[in-house]
Parts: C-alpha cells; sequence; structure tokens
C-alpha cells in the first residue's frame, strides 16, 4: 500500500561497526594546525582523541537501544521512504507536534525533549501541556531515503510533512523546527494548508530591516556582527554543500575522521560552550549524532538541501500564530521588530540569555518549556 505506515528499529549490521574501526585505526592524519585555537578548523589533537574514543570506548549498541526505546516507523512519499519517530502521549487531551532537525542534526538532537513533551506529569509539568511527538528525519538524511532526482527541497519536505500528519490521522497538529527545520517549519507555516494551527522556530531567517540600521538595539548590533562572522569566518561549509556536494561526498563518506570532524567544528562554533563542544554536550551525544550520517553513507545526500534550496530561500510573510526563541550563540538571530515584518502574527518571542544552534540538546529544559509556553495559548 502506497500509504503504509512500517515500524522500525535501528540497527547498524556488525560488518558496518568493523569497518568504521578498521578506517579509524587506519586514518591517514593531516599535520598539526599552526595555530593554537579552532580558527583553521577542529584541532588534530582533539579529533584524535574522539576517534580514538570512538574506536575504542564508545558503545553503538548502548546507544542504539537509547535511541529505540522511541516508537520508529517508516512509510512513503512520492517513491521515497520517509523515516520518523511518532511517540504518542499517555494524556488524551494531547496535540500533535512535529518537530524537524536541520543539518548537521539529526533526531539525536531530540532525544531528552521528547519525554518532558510526551509525558510532561513524569516529568514535574502538567497535563496540559502534552504532546504527541513526531520527529521526521530530513529526505537524504539518516534512515530516510536518499532523493535519486532533484525537487527535495523545503517547499516540497513541508507539503510532504503535512501529508505525514494527515496519514498519522492528525488534521490539525503544531510544528516546531530550528535550521533547516526552521525553513521547513516557516514554509509548513507559508503554505497555510489548513491543519498547521501554530509553528514555533527558533533561528528566524529575516533580513535586517533598513530603516533600523541608524537606531540598532544591542541586539541587533550583535545579530550583524553574528552575521559578517558567517560570512567571513563560519560559511565554508554552505558554499561547498550548497554548489558541489557530490565532490564532498567521496571524501566525507569514505573517511570517518572526516565524517567527524566536519560535524564537530559545527558543535564547537554553533553552541554555547564557552570555546569546547564538551562544556555543554557529551561525547556519546555528539558521535550518536555524528553515526548517523556515516552509518548511512550520508555526507552528499544531507548535503544537497544545501543544493536545492540554500540559495532560494524565500522571504516569504506568514500569517500563522508563530512564536520564536532567540538564543544567543545560533547563527541568525533578528530583534521582534525585524521578525514582525515578515512574521505578521507573533504570539510568543522570547530572548534567552544562554543557548545555542542545537537547543534541544544543550538546553533541553529551557526548549521544553519555551515549546510549551508557544503553543500554550493555541490549544
Amino acid at each position: 500500500m502506497h500509504d503504509a505506515i512500517t515500524p522500525f528499529s535501528i540497527h547498524i549490521d556488525d560488518s558496518v561497526i568493523a569497518d568504521l574501526h578498521r578506517r579509524l585505526q587506519n586514518t591517514r592524519w593531516p599535520e598539526k594546525e599552526t595555530v593554537d585555537d579552532w580558527s583553521q578548523g577542529v584541532p588534530l589533537a582533539y579529533v584524535q582523541d574522539v576517534c580514538r574514543y570512538w574506536r575504542e570506548g564508545y558503545d553503538w549498541r548502548a546507544s542504539e537501544q537509547r535511541l529505540n526505546r522511541f516508537s520508529q516507523f517508516t512509510t512513503r512519499f512520492d517513491d521515497l521512504d520517509i523515516h520518523f519517530i511518532h511517540q504518542r502521549s499517555p494524556h488524551p487531551q494531547a496535540m500533535p507536534l512535529l518537530i524537524t532537525h536541520g543539518w548537521p542534526g539529526s533526531i539525536v538532537e531530540f532525544h531528552k525533549v521528547i519525554g518532558p513533551l510526551v509525558d510532561p506529569v513524569a516529568h514535574g509539568g502538567t497535563a496540559a501541556d502534552a504532546f504527541h511527538v513526531i520527529c521526521p528525519t530530513l529526505p537524504g538524511y539518516g534512515f530516510s531515503g536518499k532523493p535519486a532526482h532533484t525537487g527535495w527541497g523545503i517547499t516540497k519536505i513541508a507539503q510532504v510533512w503535512n501529508r505525514l500528519m494527515l496519514r498519522l490521522g492528525y488534521s490539525r497538529y503544531f510544528a516546531q523546527g530550528g535550521d533547516w527545520g526552521a525553513a521547513v517549519t516557516a514554509s509548513i507555516g507559508q503554505q497555510n494548508l489548513g491543519n498547521c494551527l501554530a509553528i514555533h522556530i527558533n533561528m528566524p531567517i529575516v533580513e535586517p530591516d533598513p530603516a533600523t540600521m541608524n537606531d540598532l538595539s544591542p541586539l541587533e548590533q550583535g545579530a550583524l556582527a553574528a552575521m559578517q562572522y558567517y560570512v567571513e569566518q563560519d560559511s565554508g561549509y554552505s558554499k561547498q554543500q550548497s554548489t558541489r556536494p557530490q565532490t564532498l561526498g567521496y571524501g566525507l563518506v569514505d573517511s570517518p575522521s572526516g565524517q567527524a570532524a566536519w560535524i564537530l567544528e559545527k558543535f564547537q562554533a554553533w553552541t554555547d560552550c564557552d570555546g569546547h563542544p564538551e562544556n555543554v554536550l557529551t561525547r556519546d551525544e555528539m558521535l550518536d549524532n555524528i553515526m548517523l550520517y556515516w552509518c548511512t553513507a550520508s555526507a552528499a545526500s544531507s548535503a544537497r538541501l544545501y543544493w536545492e534550496s540554500f540559495n532560494s530561500l524565500s522571504r516569504f510573510d506568514i500569517a500563522l500564530p508563530t512564536g520564536v526563541s532567540i538564543y544567543p550563540k545560533e547563527i541568525f538571530r533578528a530583534s521582534r521588530r525585524w521578525a514582525e515584518r515578515h512574521y505578521t502574527n507573533l504570539i510568543d518571542w522570547n530572548e534567552l540569555d544562554k543557548g545555542g544552534h542545537f537547543a534541544a540538546l544543550e538546553r533541553p529544559q529551557v526548549f521544553v518549556d519555551e515549546v510549551r509556553a508557544c503553543f500554550r495559548s493555541q490549544r
């Protein structure tokens, strides 16, 4: 059946793990960087240390079991299998919540927030805030299928996500996302097909308002500085992934140390970590996320989302009720007055004092509180 929903459990074959260990053992390393910081990329000593742990100490089977505590499924849309978590709440008044990850993220980002969102009573909250949580894996990522043809940009993904929610029996739902997930969620809001009631994002993509340039707030000054830094120092990955993702894939799909470094760099650059990612994330969490790229050989297929969408992000207006959380170390930040030019029905706005790009992974309780607060009035 075209609309069949098939139970799914993560299980990586032993041969894949053995091959990973051989490749890690035989890594051909570059020379050490010529600086004493991360300005040339991830320091050699740190990548070697992580890869040594990956080979000798990291327990994928334990992580696999941890991820498999969530109910997972696959279903097919337009000849492409989509993998997703569907964790239902025990509370009858729960509302469906669609959460979308980005790059270089995965469903691993949400492993600390799904439980509190689904069963708030068990985590010190109230049943009135309960959600049925649906976390799909983006096409070309993780355990979703890899598109064999062009066309799988954020607009189509947003349409397919709406079809997924309807297929699951949810004619009314909320949507949340960061990074590419924010772009997909914004597209769901812009399309406004009548099923999504409200959205929440933690990375609004809006241009600075030219009318504010002579009267910038501290937040706006910081946002402009961060934007300039991104363009000049931090966006090389996106230029490569949005122009030549296939070329990049040959190196990353073949080299676990290369794949690890490509993602570790962003965990350091985009978290509120005081210079080192392990100040806010565990090494296992980062490797769990990297494993979803390595084991599925999805470096090129995930990067193609940039090729499909990076240079055609619509600056559309959205009238659907919208909540926004601004974390201080997010890549792109915006002030409320900048955002209101495009999000014309802001129902919730909060500027946090700590946190970065991987909000659900870095500050899970804050993330949960932000999502609950946004949607509370829309139930």
